[in-house]
């Protein structure tokens, strides 16, 4: 079973009134364990970064108005592709898998708008697994923000000191895999490469079974005949001689 964790960052709240993807990142589990793969791209809007949103992801001081110096190990986006010449790239790497998002509708709404306005095909809605709607059924009443659900399974989140889209996929997966009841809740044993190519293997699908040939005691002949004697000794009603029998 394939997912991808998935986060974006945006330059808003609403793809319909201008607001644009500036950021993608997501890393792959297969069946329930992260396999290292992983997808990362920074994008260019092609338009200026609010105030607000820039406070949040600190990405694109050069898109501010006026633009900023960008400090040390700052992204600026000016150089960065355009959704266009990414989208493909996404989609290959997305496949039919399942898609674990928090707060799913947010980015399903911008990935779909980025998508159609390059009529490439569309994300269907019941492909993703809505982690903040889990939580809010798991834990009625409690905060279920990322942070939140850090702090309740112990996940370190320290280096969050800015949101950032392959950062908090990798957190949301530790997350997503507290909240189904910890890692292979199936108690299976993932057998998955960093690539996932052994979907549907024999090794995939294998259980245990009884031997073809039983095998030979190890015990002497000597031993398995003082053990009867001794049995023996214990009289009828030993739970030895009811079970022998």
């Amino acid at each position: 079973m394939r997912e991808i964790v998935l986060d974006t960052e945006t330059t808003g709240f609403d793809p319909f009134t201008g607001d644009r993807i500036v950021e993608i990142g997501a890393v792959e589990l297969y069946n329930h364990m992260p396999t290292g793969k992983t997808y990362h791209e920074y994008i260019n809007p092609e338009r200026d970064m609010p105030e607000e949103a820039f406070g949040v992801h600190g990405i694109g001081p050069d898109l501010l108005s006026p633009p900023q110096p960008p400090a040390p190990g700052a992204v600026t986006l000016r150089d960065k592709p355009v959704f266009a010449k990414i989208g493909q790239s996404f989609l290959d790497f997305v496949g039919d898998a399942r898609l674990v998002i928090h707060n799913a509708s947010f980015d399903m709404k911008f990935l779909n708008a980025e998508l159609g306005w390059m009529n490439l095909p569309q994300l269907p809605m019941d492909q993703a697994i809505d982690t903040l709607a889990m939580a809010r059924k798991r834990f009625p009443g409690s905060p279920a923000t990322l942070d939140a659900l850090c702090r309740r399974f112990n996940i370190d989140n320290s280096n969050r000191t800015l949101h950032g889209a392959l950062l908090d996929s990798e957190i949301l997966a530790e997350v997503y895999l507290e909240l189904i009841g910890g890692r292979q809740p199936d108690f299976g044993l993932s057998t998955a490469g960093s690539g996932g190519s052994q979907s549907g293997s024999a090794e995939q699908d294998w259980r245990p079974a009884p031997r073809p040939t039983p095998l030979p005691s190890r015990l002497t002949a000597e031993e398995k005949a003082a053990h009867d004697a001794f049995v023996e000794k214990m009289g009828d009603g030993a739970l030895w001689a009811s079970v022998q029998s």
